[in-house]
């Protein structure tokens, strides 16, 4: 592929598909709401079938487009099906959805259990892979894409007590390089957005206490509480035709915690 071919310019965002995994609630939700705002369809994917389609009825009664796929991202049918639903092309991929808050709790690396390890790295590693199969046909045919992983700070941190889900999101990031390398010359960027300590109810219940996201926001740069909305610029840059020579790349958004 040429450099101007490359460089194309896609469709506006009225024309354009996004499809957000996790979307019916939390974060996700807040990545789905600002796709709408700027024109997008928008795919709610998720297994919360009560929150996706009541965001996706409140949405549309604002004059939005968005609607609710009850979506499994570890089981490629289901995927494959959501995406066929909206029309066969998405142009935007968000791969949200992750095991955080469901964790229940921190636990030693050694006392983590077989099981539990496998049900984490399924959501959280094989899911942003069966997602990014799914889509790249698609986009390899217009030349086109956008794949937006959510990885996490504590990927380059480390974390005490949640060993599998700091691995996963290690792999996160480094799915995000390996595809980045292999769909840059069909015009398809890939790179990831790594959240600090969200202040929400998954931290809070995740961490027992108030400590920890106490903690973070005094140790920041920009010493304040994270909400989700901070992390949706970096999501619409990466998602954006002006990030169309940034790829690979993992952008952390923790208010100057991690400076790499």
């Amino acid at each position: 592929m040429s450099a101007s071919q490359s460089a194309a310019p896609a469709r506006p965002w009225d024309q354009r598909t996004v499809m957000v995994t996790g979307g019916g609630r939390g974060i996700g939700a807040c990545y789905v709401r600002a796709f709408c705002e700027l024109g997008a369809d928008v795919v709610i994917a998720d297994m919360a079938r009560e929150d996706g389609e009541t965001l996706a009825s409140d949405l549309r009664a604002t004059g939005r487009r968005a609607r609710f796929a009850e979506v499994d991202v570890t089981n490629a049918a289901s995927v494959t099906a959501a995406i066929a639903a909206a029309g066969g092309t998405i142009d935007v991929l968000v791969n949200n959805a992750a095991i955080y808050m469901a964790l229940g709790r921190k636990q030693a690396f050694d006392q983590i259990s077989n099981d539990e390890w496998d049900r984490v790295m399924a959501v959280n590693v094989r899911g942003p892979w069966e997602c990014s199969k799914a889509v790249t046909p698609g986009m390899r045919k217009q030349g086109w894409g956008r794949i937006i992983n959510v990885a996490s700070a504590v990927a380059f941190t480390g974390g005490d007590g949640f060993a599998h889900y700091v691995a996963s999101k290690a792999a996160v990031a480094g799915l995000t390089r390996a595809l980045a390398r292999e769909l840059g010359k069909s015009g398809v960027t890939v790179n990831s957005v790594a959240p600090g300590l969200v202040d929400n109810d998954a931290s809070r219940a995740l961490n027992d206490n108030d400590y920890m996201v106490d903690r973070a926001a005094a140790g920041r740069a920009i010493p304040r509480g994270m909400v989700p909305e901070d992390l949706v610029g970096a999501v619409l840059f990466l998602a954006s035709p002006e990030s169309s020579f940034i790829t690979g790349q993992t952008i952390v958004v923790d208010g100057g915690t991690l400076m790499r």
